[in-house]
């Protein structure tokens, strides 16, 4: 039980990366960058070839996070210079990057059983499966969430979170708000495509298909930690605080989805089951707000009844 809850949690720290980022675009910039189906398993994709090819981890892993910025380029140019809304241009370059990305691994499918990875190489510490997972994802997630909060504490980093918030009044304060839209999404695909090759070495191998419904994993690790970090700070998260609790949605998320298998439901209302749970808790601000008024409106009339008698 133990070995489940680690390689859990892990799994989850894993995939949180590609909450981050997602969260970047979709929170930080405001825009619906549908690109991370495709730049998460290209980061699949680039690592693992680079690895067959004997580059090593480090290498193959720094190639995959430059590939993603490359793809969060390509998305942001599509936007800001031919005019293209970010939706349009995230699924345009998200079905490019599946040919690229098939044309990377020269197939569909490359395995890396036979190879050291990032998880074989703290195996090789003494270190069992899920601790590995748990290690990595881990060791991962706070350098990623550090690397961050500096950066948006920086001048660029504000321009870019100003260009999100109202990009009329970053205009008029001279930030350059294509640019800053562009560095934005760079930087979002980048994580996402760190989040795949992690992904890859995890399972011991990249597909062409592991992308699809990544961006609905994403979403929901953002949206569970927001509720979470609305539900014990009432008076409203600061920018670190909000990156902690997404990288606790994607825990829980994988939490929840080893409960549904646990349960022993049909695997393949997986997706179902995720709808359904995105969809509460993105219902949960408004059933809040929903029970207080009707409870405001309760108090009222039982005081207008008290007053009248």
């Amino acid at each position: 039980m133990l070995d489940l809850l680690l390689s859990t949690v892990g799994q989850g720290l894993q995939w949180s990366i590609l909450a981050l980022g997602v969260f970047l675009s979709f929170r930080v910039l405001d825009a619906a960058d549908l690109s991370v189906e495709g730049s998460f398993p290209l980061g699949a994709a680039v690592a693992a070839t680079g690895i067959v090819a004997g580059l090593g981890i480090t290498v193959s892993v720094l190639l995959a996070i430059v590939a993603g910025c490359c793809a969060g380029a390509v998305t942001g140019y599509l936007t800001t210079k031919l005019r293209i809304p970010v939706l349009l241009s995230g699924i345009l370059t998200m079905i490019g990057l599946y040919s690229v990305n098939l044309h990377v691994m020269g197939k569909a499918n490359v395995g890396l059983l036979q190879e050291t990875t990032l998880f074989t190489l703290f195996e090789s510490f003494g270190l069992t499966v899920p601790q590995a997972g748990l290690v990595v994802g881990l060791l991962f997630a706070v350098v990623v969430g550090v690397i961050i909060y500096w950066f948006f504490g920086t001048e660029i980093g504000t321009a870019v979170r100003a260009t999100g918030i109202n990009a009329q009044m970053a205009r008029a304060q001279g930030i350059n708000t294509d640019g800053m839209m562009v560095l934005g999404l760079v930087i979002s695909n980048g994580l996402v495509a760190l989040s795949g090759a992690i992904v890859a070495q995890n399972n011991g191998f990249a597909d062409v298909g592991m992308g699809v419904g990544t961006i609905v994993i994403g979403l929901a690790s953002v949206i569970i930690g927001e509720v979470l970090c609305d539900a014990f700070f009432r008076k409203g998260c600061n920018f670190s605080v909000r990156l902690g609790f997404v990288v606790l949605g994607g825990i829980v998320y994988y939490l929840v989805m080893v409960l549904i298998l646990w349960l022993k439901l049909d695997p393949n209302d997986l997706k179902l089951f995720t709808a359904l749970i995105v969809a509460l808790f993105l219902a949960v601000p408004y059933l809040q707000k929903q029970s207080k008024s009707s409870f405001s409106r309760a108090k009222k009339r039982g005081q207008k009844e008290a007053i009248g008698q």
